[in-house]
């Protein structure tokens, strides 16, 4: 239970010291924010509604549609009153009515409700007897008629934001540090989990730290560019299989001065960024996520995931996505082909008639 709690409040403390979460959210506060800033935010009301969440969407859905038919229930009463209709009025026998039942400030409030909402009209109904209930019933109609489109256009922008397909894609947790073709690299994986492909693909990484320069200024947020790459290249990337990504650590790479005892000391993060456009949709999107240096992994390297079936197709399997061998099995691994490649080569010198050295490999017996 205590190392539970401890390990809970590890992760929590790495989380809030985050500038970019795993997930891909930015972890920034604003503060003093001035009035005229707030301003922006309702002159553009579009970008306002679509980013914010569903709660607060649905709220002022429902605020609008009911603060309209209220203002307009207070049209209606007016007009009522002014024409002598209501109930506390007494209006005589033979009265001309501009809506007919409409008495009071909850009858205004189901006329204004029905005239808006396009549904059939019962006992209430307006008539030709004021043309100012005319003028009002126009307005209440086109009104009507754009807020519904609005909303949808909201909604429907809200669901087809790019973000949600970026969702589909997915980076290991964990990053390692290992040889690749005699060249120490920086590895990523990084995988795709729909079957439409993202195109126009481009993988790059910030290392974001603390530095000070020469005249003794702290940079907070210092941003050096890092490069990474696959086996195809850099651009356009075949992204139909889940990828490693590389970053070739050496002189020019902030990484150089890192060595295996001092990496879990330093103090930065390192946040990843793939920007690309949707195959079906032609949305660009881009997902992003972090590492500290607690979680990057010195002398590991990434398991294989791709395999093939017996009936020839490519299988990935997702369980050995974000596990990590150590280098101790590769290096294993290569000294069995060095025995077997030496076994081979004894096999094949024991039958020559003479080796390449020129000696004859003649055996006598019963001498």
């Amino acid at each position: 239970m205590a190392q539970t709690l401890i390990d809970f409040l590890t992760e929590w403390q790495i989380r809030r010291n985050r500038l970019v979460t795993k997930e891909g959210h930015c972890n920034i506060e604003y503060s003093n924010m001035r009035y005229q800033n707030w301003i922006s935010y309702m002159v553009d009301i579009w970008t306002t509604l679509v980013e914010i969440r569903w709660a607060f969407l649905m709220f002022f859905f429902s605020a609008s549609f009911l603060l309209t038919w209220f203002i307009f229930s207070l049209l209606w009463y007016w007009v009522g009153r002014t024409n002598g209709d209501l109930w506390w009025q007494y209006p005589p026998a033979n009265h001309s009515f501009c809506v007919t039942s409409l008495y009071d400030l909850t009858t205004a409030f189901l006329f204004s409700l029905e005239t808006q909402t396009f549904i059939a009209y019962g006992y209430r109904a307006i008539t030709t007897y004021c043309q100012g209930a005319v003028a009002v019933y126009v307005f209440q109609v086109i009104l009507g008629a754009i807020i519904p489109c609005f909303w949808g256009g909201v909604v429907m922008a809200k669901i087809a934001l790019p973000k949600r397909r970026a969702k589909g894609i997915i980076f290991s947790k964990m990053a390692v540090i290992c040889s690749r073709q005699d060249t120490l690299c920086l590895q990523i994986r990084v995988a795709n989990l729909r079957k439409s492909l993202m195109i126009e693909t481009q993988v790059y990484g910030k290392l974001i730290k603390t530095t000070m320069t020469p005249e003794g200024e702290t940079i907070i947020m210092d941003q050096v560019s890092i490069e990474f790459s696959v086996e195809t290249g850099k651009e356009n990337l075949f992204f139909i299989s889940p990828l490693t990504l590389y970053h070739v650590i050496n002189k020019n790479s902030p990484f150089f001065e890192m060595a295996v005892d001092t990496l879990q000391n330093q103090d930065f993060e390192l946040v990843v960024f793939m920007d690309s456009v949707a195959e079906y949709t032609s949305f660009s999107c881009q997902v992003r996520t972090s590492y500290l240096p607690k979680e990057i992994m010195w002398g590991y390297q990434f398991l294989p995931i791709i395999s093939r079936s017996k009936a020839g197709k490519y299988r990935v399997d997702f369980s050995n996505f974000a596990k990590c061998g150590l280098l101790v099995l590769k290096m294993a691994r290569t000294l069995a082909r060095l025995l077997r490649d030496s076994l081979t080569e004894w096999r094949i010198n024991r039958n020559r008639l003479v080796t390449k050295e020129g000696h004859c490999n003649i055996e006598y017996c019963n001498v």
